[in-house]
């Protein structure tokens, strides 16, 4: 380690990501395709919905599929701490104050 490498630190290398799956060129002759139709009119210009994503991630995951298809159901804890709560609530009216 030479005295000029102590005072002056090393440079990280260079990162460059090559897409294996995407073809660039094809993608951008895809937008001008797309971009020529909606100006000569074949092709109605679609504006963002999101509507049409909602709920892809969880059609996609087989775990939260399932809870969904469950439905909603209370957690033992809440039903726990509301059946409480009601019994608190008759030994209120019952008795007229909260003393055990």
């Amino acid at each position: 380690m030479g005295i000029a490498s102590m005072f002056k630190p090393r440079k990280p290398r260079g990162f460059h990501h090559q897409y294996i799956y995407f073809d660039e060129r094809k993608a951008r002759l895809d937008k001008i395709e797309e971009r020529a139709r909606r100006e000569l009119g074949m092709e109605d210009a679609k504006p963002y919905d999101p509507e049409n994503i909602r709920g892809s991630f969880i059609e996609g995951t087989t775990h939260l599929k399932r809870r969904k298809e469950r439905g909603q159901r209370l957690g033992l804890g809440v039903m726990l701490f509301i059946i409480v709560a009601l019994l608190l609530i008759l030994h209120y009216l019952m008795t007229g104050s909260f003393h055990f």
